[in-house]
């Protein structure tokens, strides 16, 4: 079976529509030249990008996936939330469309989650119980949004994912395209609660 289902017609977006953008930008950095050599090599790409409103607050997720010639968009809002966890939530949705075991590149402006990932922290956490390390005050303290780790250490667990992290506003159309999906989808009305978020907007 195909890694992606294939695209319902209208879904399509041209990379180089740059309808959302606005203002100057720079030029887009090596991520933009990398993924068409990792598109090449057979891998699965995927951009993501998360936004709340106020953070917290209105919040939402942009994902564009890419494999050879398949390309799908998806995004989702919430009516509280932070941006950190819709940064995690888009790879955890982007990781949840995979059907079966292939080389998958993640692009995400998120220092965050590609830090956590890259650098072996959520790992960490989990080992010790979510637990962080004491930090400058001595004290152990326990590591946020656990409910979507628990999700994505899952998924990294069955499809393992090399994490990039790309400069958010560079001009890179795929970027961009998430930015935009992400903003739109938490400027949506009558949005639904985001489950394990526990703080007020």
């Amino acid at each position: 079976p195909p890694v992606l289902e294939i695209l319902r017609p209208g879904e399509k977006k041209d990379p180089a529509d740059r309808s959302a953008q606005g203002g100057s930008r720079r030029a887009p950095g090596r991520a933009a030249e990398a993924h068409l050599a990792e598109l090449a090599a057979g891998k699965v790409v995927v951009f993501t990008d998360g936004s709340s409103i106020g953070n917290p607050g209105p919040g939402g997720y942009g994902v564009v996936m890419l494999f050879g010639e398949v390309r799908k968009e998806l995004s989702a809002g919430f009516r509280c939330t932070t941006n950190n966890r819709m940064e995690l939530l888009a790879c955890i949705v982007a990781l949840r469309e995979l059907n079966r075991s292939t080389p998958v590149v993640i692009y995400s402006d998120s220092r965050y989650v590609v830090n956590a990932v890259q650098k072996g922290w959520a790992r960490r956490w989990q080992k010790n119980g979510w637990m962080r390390a004491a930090g400058e005050q001595g004290q152990a303290s326990r590591a946020e949004n656990v409910d979507l780790w628990e999700q994505m250490l899952d998924l990294l667990d069955r499809y393992p994912a090399e994490f990039h992290w790309v400069r958010g506003h560079t001009a890179h159309p795929e970027n961009e395209r998430c930015d935009h999906l992400a903003v739109q989808a938490a400027r949506g009305r009558s949005l639904p609660p985001d489950p394990g978020y526990r703080g007020r907007c």
